[in-house]
């Protein structure tokens, strides 16, 4: 690896392999080696996480930016069963940006962070030159208050089950067909939503949870690999039983992708133990933002940190981590 390419920045094989041998290598902690959504700390009861968005367009169907980067940050922080409470924020400006299209992103930012009871505490503003940046880059920073412990991507263990609580791939699908102005009858718009208040329920229901993971960059496909590998597994997947929209399998036939491999920014990928997955799936289809929630596969004796995707035609093929560019920017 010589430079950068925006390969590395598409949540998949590159992505992990610059984490790993860069990264990891020079900052290496046994906090930073769980590789969790959020680490945790203060003696297993706060989340700490960040993130950074480069999103364009900057509006969406769905969402925008300012909507982005809040729900990305406090939904890293409820995957590790954590209720999001104070946030930093960040901003990097373009010269020449518009007041009013920047008060808009901030006032849907506020709408989120009620939607998730957290505040803004402390941030930082920077104007660049023009041209020195695509016109507005957020850097969101949380902690949140852990309300169930115990979850971890290396927690996985024999027959435990697979839950996505809702269709997968339509955040990446739209942010592609608008950047592209491709013009299709369609109402497919982003999936950009805060799942603290799904989360919240089941944990109030007191499921039996493993782990969570908010499927972003690289899809629901990197994040089984993630969880197989971590925890030395083999999860295998029924591809039937996987939701996804018409609309979605539309846009991959026509331009060739893998929905699998699309980000998601409200969908979100659950282990539970087998005896309370009954329970959590009645429970994620009795809320709207989750009224879509199937169980997907299981965790078995198959091929370790392998994820084993079992089609409807009796055959079965590894479903890889993603690599290549994938799409740039969506998040």
């Amino acid at each position: 690896m010589k430079s950068i390419t925006l390969a590395h920045g598409n949540g998949g094989e590159e992505n992990g392999r610059l984490i790993e041998e860069l990264f990891y290598r020079h900052f290496q902690n046994k906090i930073l080696h769980q590789a969790e959504d959020a680490a945790v700390i203060g003696k297993g009861a706060l989340a700490f996480t960040t993130d950074s968005f480069t999103v364009t367009p900057l509006f969406f169907k769905g969402g925008d930016i300012g909507k982005l980067s809040i729900c990305g940050t406090c939904n890293d922080l409820a995957m590790m069963g954590a209720k999001p409470k104070y946030l930093t924020c960040a901003v990097i400006i373009e010269e020449g940006f518009e007041i009013s299209a920047l008060e808009k992103i901030v006032l849907s930012m506020k709408y989120e962070l009620e939607k998730n009871g957290a505040i803004i505490v402390s941030g930082d503003t920077k104007v660049v030159p023009k041209g020195s940046v695509d016109k507005l880059f957020i850097n969101t920073t949380g902690i949140g208050e852990i309300r169930y412990k115990g979850i971890s991507a290396n927690a996985l263990s024999l027959d435990d089950v697979i839950i996505v609580s809702g269709s997968i791939g339509r955040h990446g699908a739209s942010i592609f067909l608008e950047r592209e102005g491709m013009e299709f009858s369609t109402a497919l718009e982003s999936d950009c939503r805060s799942l603290w208040p799904v989360v919240e329920k089941l944990i109030e229901a007191d499921i039996d949870i493993k782990a969570m993971r908010d499927a972003t960059r690289g899809g629901v496909a990197a994040v089984l690999n993630e969880w197989a590998r971590q925890s030395d597994i083999c999860i295998e997947v029924e591809e039937e039983k996987v939701p996804i929209s018409r609309e979605v399998k539309g846009v991959c036939e026509l331009l060739g992708f893998e929905a699998f491999s699309l980000a998601n920014e409200g969908t979100f990928i659950l282990a539970v133990s087998a005896q309370d997955a009954p329970k959590a799936l009645e429970l994620l289809r009795s809320i709207e933002a989750s009224s879509m929630a199937e169980i997907i596969g299981e965790v078995t004796t198959g091929y370790p940190q392998k994820v084993l995707l079992k089609t409807p035609y009796g055959t079965s093929r590894f479903l890889e981590l993603p690599s290549g560019e994938l799409l740039p920017r969506i998040c």
